[in-house]
């Protein structure tokens, strides 16, 4: 790469004392891993390095941090991630990540193309807990020690937390603060300021009403500071990466950005390595652990996340420890959200960790001693929570009467962690799950004495008496709350009550008697929210949650019992839409199929789009659909983020206008690979693969093909269209070549588009002109410009009525062309005339390798003619001559090398069979050969069957239809078999 100005001077300077010394410097520049820049730096620089090694390096285990160094590339955020709460974004996607291709770490801030710059401002997003931080480390000590982006020239990593000690700051005093070691930070070009933890940020960012700051000295706000370094009005040549859990994201204007990067969750590997890693010692427990997890589906996609994947380990594992001992109540399997943050919790505050040697658990001793510390930590964590608020300075920390130094070892690394940073220490609770259960924990337990409002801490708020009652306020606030913050809260809430909760937790929450009398009434409340939420909107899906944690799911299992047998007609009420709504995401029954057939109606389907877009497989079939489901529908196919594969709509009740909607919508979808229909959409015979849409056969007319070529303008994911066999027209034809002119996404377009052909950078790969009645002056006019393009890998010209006379037109073209891979001429009328001429250019051209003749009245003269042309061409792999009257004259070759890989004839009878067999002795690269329905009769194919005694390159013989008898047939399998044990025989 080119050397720094400041490097070639002291070459320059070196150069004058003598060449060894230039060359020597150079020749280390060369070799040297390290970033150029610092080469001839002093101790401050170096020092910078390693101060960057020192606090980036520690705890980055290799084998846990293969999946960072591959990154989503995205186009900006979805309407999960700016409005759900983290963890519902996990449930509701079901932890699987999204279609986008991935960009390698190193690779994350150079242009992605060579027409392309390099991105200046960089977002990169993921859910609490995903590894956000840990992937800034990674980068940053990789960096430093000059294995990944070399072409920066200083690299200064700041976090959110430190930000919010300020007030104000200067962009210069920012970078000092960056790297208090090196001397002077330059804001220059391939300089990258890393800004991590935007959700961590105590001042929202007004990009709508900040003012604007050019002055690098000037001290002002620092969101203003963020602001204008995001816009370009500060720092303009330096490279500014932000990371950002995703709701906090969306603060920043999508057109801010250049480049927008997710991080994925744990695969099934992954998550497996991990708990490895975790349970190093004992890889028995860790299998017990990985088990338990697996066999619960909502856990299981929970631990995609790695923050939580720790939490629920241990939990489980410190089951698994005391499992066996009678004296303990932690013989319930640990299932629900509540029950493994329960564990965790009573592990934090008995010090009783797996790795400590085994010991009574001190739980009672515990809450005499911790009850106090603890409720101080727990009312942090709620008011913490309901003002969006998750780092925490020494001023709060007292403010809430807790002493940090006071902390536990156990509290003060398994709940509440410590970060030394200049100017102050800042404090966060390890994952935000823990925040809000101990919200949870300190309304729960406050709930039983407070007089007042709870949510209002001055106090000042009508009385509210009985637990009940703080219940049922709870409940209200999570509905009214428009981000939903506070559900995860609720559903910790409700867990609480459960019985296992309250025997994990003894002590510390209401006494038995009190709770069961509680759960039941609480349970009632969250019911009510069924029947006053619209059918399985997603707060009503929550209350369906917070009754399974609540351990009162009886709905839901019954649900579930009906899914399972098919018998859901009629029960679908709007608290049992929720149900269902909750088990699309849970239910193992979903998991390879989910059968909504016969039950659904307009509003049920409406209420549960939301959920259907992560169903892979759905059956929608006889529901008596109308063309208004088919608006839905084509909403949620149209949304990014849906993950539905195969679609089936049979036997309902769709007309032409459904049907557009859907075709519609698959214009812009991205997953849809199988759409099956019954009768009511079978005149638009919707068939298609991934990206790959077919509206074959229909009336589009000249008015759709101007339609579809608008969308083309702005569709950049369609790969393939199909649409032969409609009435386009010229005026449409024009439509879609100029659409084509600025789509460069597009690879195979099927309908009469010639005029664009001779330009290969503006035109799809694949062309299928098929059953267009083009005739032989249309491929006269056609193969002309095929003769000068170069970029036409295949070509589809079935039943276009060619005749003997277009022949020597296609063969002139096959002559000239160097690029075409697959010719279909299938279905014409090229007669002897024209099969000689295209084999005649056959013997010339070295591109082609499948050939398709079909159906063209081909005689003995033009089968000899193309038996001679494979003498000498080595390329073509696939000649396909069925349907025509070749009769006994069959290909004799020779050199078994020049025969094609795959062959298929018809009407060759026993003396045709016999010339086959005795090309077949000694041609060895034949792996298909087709024979159905010739006539053969049982000589012919005992001639086929003999001849594979010196052919064992045959992998499938299809010998259907010729008369063999099933005796016959019987023999000939079995000596195919014999003689070719792996070849596939259908007689």
């Amino acid at each position: 790469s080119p050397m720094p100005e400041q490097v070639r001077a002291v070459l320059d300077v070196l150069a004058g004392q003598g060449s060894h010394a230039s060359q020597s410097l150079q020749s280390f520049i060369q070799t040297s891993n390290c970033p150029v820049s610092f080469l001839c730096a002093g101790p401050m620089v170096q020092k910078h390095l390693e101060s960057l090694q020192g606090s980036c390096g520690n705890g980055l285990e290799t084998g846990a941090l293969r999946r960072l160094t591959n990154l989503l590339l995205v186009e900006g955020l979805s309407d999960i991630q700016q409005k759900e709460h983290d963890i519902l974004q996990v449930e509701t996607t079901k932890g699987l990540p999204n279609a986008s291709r991935s960009i390698p770490l190193e690779k994350l801030f150079r242009p992605l193309s060579k027409v392309s710059i390099p991105p200046r401002v960089s977002v990169t997003i993921g859910v609490a807990g995903i590894g956000k931080s840990t992937l800034v480390k990674l980068f940053v000590c990789s960096w430093a020690k000059g294995e990944m982006g070399r072409d920066m020239v200083s690299v200064l990593p700041l976090t959110f937390r430190q930000l919010n000690t300020y007030e104000k700051l200067s962009a210069e005093h920012l970078l000092r603060s960056a790297s208090p070691h090196s001397p002077e930070p330059a804001a220059a070009a391939r300089t990258l300021l890393i800004l991590d933890g935007l959700d961590e940020f105590k001042t929202p960012l007004d990009f709508s009403n900040a003012a604007v700051c050019t002055d690098p000295k000037k001290e002002i706000q620092v969101d203003n500071l963020i602001t204008n370094i995001i816009r370009g009005n500060l720092l303009q040549e330096a490279s500014v990466w932000v990371t950002s859990r995703p709701a906090a994201a969306g603060q920043i204007p999508s057109g801010l950005v250049d480049r927008m990067t997710e991080i994925r969750g744990f695969g099934a590997a992954e998550m497996k390595d991990f708990l490895d890693q975790m349970f190093l010692d004992n890889r028995d427990l860790s299998s017990q652990v990985l088990q338990h997890i697996r066999a619960n589906r909502s856990l299981h996609v929970l631990c995609t996340i790695p923050g939580f994947c720790w939490i629920c380990g241990s939990s489980i594992a410190y089951f698994l420890k005391h499992s066996s001992d009678r004296s303990q109540e932690a013989t319930v399997v640990p299932s629900t959200l509540s029950e493994i943050y329960c564990y965790y919790f009573k592990m934090a505050v008995s010090g009783d960790w797996l790795e400590k040697p085994r010991e009574a658990p001190r739980t009672e001793q515990a809450v005499t001693t911790s009850r106090k510390l603890v409720g101080s930590l727990g009312r942090l964590a709620f008011y913490g929570l309901l003002r969006k608020k998750h780092v925490f300075y020494e001023q709060d920390m007292k403010a809430y009467g807790i002493d940090p130094s006071l902390l536990p070892s156990s509290l003060s690394t398994r709940l509440l962690l410590k970060e030394d940073a200049q100017p102050s220490t800042a404090y966060y609770f390890c994952h935000l799950t823990i925040q809000e259960f101990l919200a949870a924990l300190y309304y729960y337990t406050a709930a039983k004495r407070a007089i007042f409002d709870l949510f209002a801490e001055s106090g000042v708020s009508w009385p509210k008496l009985g637990f009940l009652s703080h219940f049922r306020s709870a409940v209200q606030r999570a509905l009214q709350a428009q981000d939903r913050q506070l559900d995860i809260f609720l559903r910790f809430l409700a867990g609480l009550l459960s019985p296992q909760a309250g025997a994990l937790l003894g002590g510390w929450l209401l006494q038995k008697d009190e709770q069961g009398a509680l759960r039941g009434q609480a349970a009632g409340v969250l019911q009510g929210c069924l029947g006053a939420e619209p059918a399985a909107s997603p707060r009503a899906v929550n209350a369906v949650r917070c009754l399974q944690e609540m351990r009162h799911g009886e709905p839901a299992q019954a649900l579930e019992e009906a899914m399972r047998s098919g018998s859901l007609a009629g029960l679908l009420t709007p608290g049992n839409c929720s149900a269902l709504a909750y088990l699309l995401q849970v239910s193992d029954v979903c998991l390879e199929e989910t059968n909504l057939s016969n039950c659904l109606s307009y509003s049920v389907c409406k209420s549960l789009l939301s959920q259907l877009l992560f169903c892979h497989n759905l059956r929608l079939d006889n529901n008596q659909f109308k063309d208004d489901v088919m608006e839905l529908l084509g909403s949620v196919l149209s949304v990014k983020d849906c993950q539905i594969q195969r679609l089936s709509l049979a036997e309902n009740q769709i007309s032409n206008k459904g049907a557009r909607a859907l075709a519609r919508s698959l214009l812009v979808n991205r997953s849809l690979m199988v759409l099956e229909a019954g009768e009511g959409l079978q005149p638009l015979k919707l068939g298609f693969t991934p990206v790959s849409h077919s509206l074959q056969h229909n009336s589009i007319k000249e008015d759709g093909a101007t339609f579809l070529a608008e969308a083309l303008l702005t569709n950049h994911r369609l790969l393939t269209l199909h649409l032969q066999k409609n009435a386009i027209g010229a005026q449409g034809a024009r439509k879609l070549a100029e659409a084509l002119e600025q789509n460069c996404s597009l690879r195979e377009l099927i309908p009469p588009v010639m005029p664009r052909l001779a330009h290969p950078h503006t035109f799809p790969v694949c062309l299928s002109l098929q059953s267009n009645s083009i005739s032989s002056a249309g491929v006269t006019a056609l193969t002309a410009a095929l003769c000068s393009n170069k970029g036409l890998l295949s070509l589809n010209l079935r039943e276009n009525s060619i005749s003997k006379e277009g022949g020597p037109a296609i063969a002139r073209a096959l002559h000239s062309n160097s690029t075409l891979r697959k010719l279909d001429l299938a279905a014409n009328l090229l007669y002897d005339e024209g099969g000689k001429a295209i084999a005649l250019a056959i013997k010339e051209n070295r591109a082609l390798t499948s050939l398709h003749l079909q159906w063209n009245f081909i005689q003995a003269k033009a089968a000899t003619a193309l038996a001679q042309a494979l003498q000498s061409n080595s390329s073509l792999a696939s000649l396909d001559l069925q349907e025509n009257a070749i009769g006994d004259e069959v290909p004799r070759l020779q050199q078994g090398s020049l025969f094609p890989c795959s062959l298929q004839v018809a009407s060759i009878g026993a003396a045709g069979a016999q010339a086959l067999a005795e090309a077949l002795m000694v041609n060895k690269s034949l792996q298909v050969l087709d024979l159905q329905e010739n006539s053969l009769g049982m000589e012919g194919a005992i001639c086929i069957a003999t001849a594979l005694k010196g052919n064992h390159g045959l992998t499938y013989v299809n010998l259907q239809g010729n008369h063999i008898g099933q005796s016959g047939a019987k023999m000939i399998s079995d000596t195919i078999r014999t003689n070719a044990p792996d070849c596939v025989v259908d007689v």
